[in-house]
């Protein structure tokens, strides 16, 4: 992987969506003290700026590429002038959101363009098992696309020009179809609507109930 091919894998917009993130955490409450669980956190496009501004070892992420992984540790955090602040075993690649392997337990998860990626079976998957993890009164962000009037068509995402499917990658779901994913796991699912992402995505909030 060349030194920036990293930053076009995961869609571009480096600054942007890095800052859009952790913009919208701190909206949303975050803290420093917070634990964070970063679902597809791929080479740390969000991930380097919420290292930098939790507490040292409070930021968790989990991906399914090496390789993303590997960049965010070896180019992206050096870059950032964070080299040394995120310990590697506090990244773990995996492809089945088996956060339980970390042993901690979150404040957090967080979720940017990973549903977007996701049939509802792995969805469904991603939801339950982030709920191992998630405390009592956490919450769960996560972005999707949202489906047009009939759930079957293409939709054309504007701004950003990203056109999803019913079917295949890129998907898109009604939040209906969310709620309806998480309907018997100790989650609250709540729709945020729009949070300024240049490409359309939705957020979709999930606060964790007693189980």
């Amino acid at each position: 992987m060349t030194t920036d091919a990293h930053r076009a894998q995961v869609g571009g917009l480096w600054d942007e969506v890095g800052a859009l993130q952790i913009g919208f955490l701190r909206a949303q409450g975050l803290r420093p003290s917070d634990t964070l669980l970063d679902v597809g956190c791929g080479c740390l496009r969000g991930g380097v700026h919420l290292v930098g501004y939790l507490e040292p070892g409070r930021y968790y992420g989990i991906d399914r590429d090496a390789d993303l992984l590997r960049a965010g540790l070896e180019i992206e955090l050096p870059r950032a002038g964070l080299a040394g602040r995120l310990p590697s075993d506090h990244l773990l690649l995996n492809d089945a959101f088996e956060a339980g392997r970390f042993g901690a337990t979150f404040d957090v998860g967080w979720a940017q363009s990973v549903f977007t990626h996701l049939t509802a079976p792995d969805i469904r998957r991603c939801l339950a098992e982030v709920a191992r993890v998630v405390r009592p009164g956490g919450r769960f962000f996560a972005t999707f696309f949202r489906a047009g009037e009939d759930v079957r068509l293409p939709v054309t995402h504007q701004p950003g020009g990203i056109v999803t499917h019913p079917d295949r990658d890129p998907y898109h779901y009604r939040f209906a179809d969310l709620e309806a994913l998480a309907a018997d796991l100790p989650w609250r699912a709540s729709d945020l609507g729009g949070w300024a992402h240049p490409r359309a995505q939705q957020m979709a909030r999930f606060d964790r109930t007693p189980a």
